[in-house]
């Protein structure tokens, strides 16, 4: 996986799948929410699928931090496992 920030758009190539995978998205996010941004944009270019622990970071992200986060997904199989998880309007989850 390869993860780069602009400001608070994180984009994301490559499949999101290890402990590390983790340990970077959440660096990203917590450089972005330290520069006062009340909005963060995820784009996650062709993963086909998303860890627990990074649902769970974005969860923690809306419910605790008040942040409005929007995910970008390329893929449609992790499109469909969001629908399945009913995460769509929770993560503002839009098709690329």
């Amino acid at each position: 996986m390869k993860i780069s920030r602009d400001d608070s758009l994180i984009t994301i190539v490559g499949n999101i799948k290890s402990v590390s995978d983790y340990t970077d998205i959440q660096g990203h996010l917590q450089s972005v929410m330290s520069n006062g941004s009340g909005s963060i944009t995820i784009k996650v270019v062709d993963s086909i699928s998303i860890t627990s622990s990074v649902i769970g970071i974005f969860l923690k992200i809306i419910k605790k931090d008040g942040i409005a986060l929007t995910v970008q997904v390329g893929n449609k199989h992790l499109y469909d496992l969001l629908n399945e998880l009913n995460l769509l309007a929770v993560f503002n989850v839009r098709q690329i």
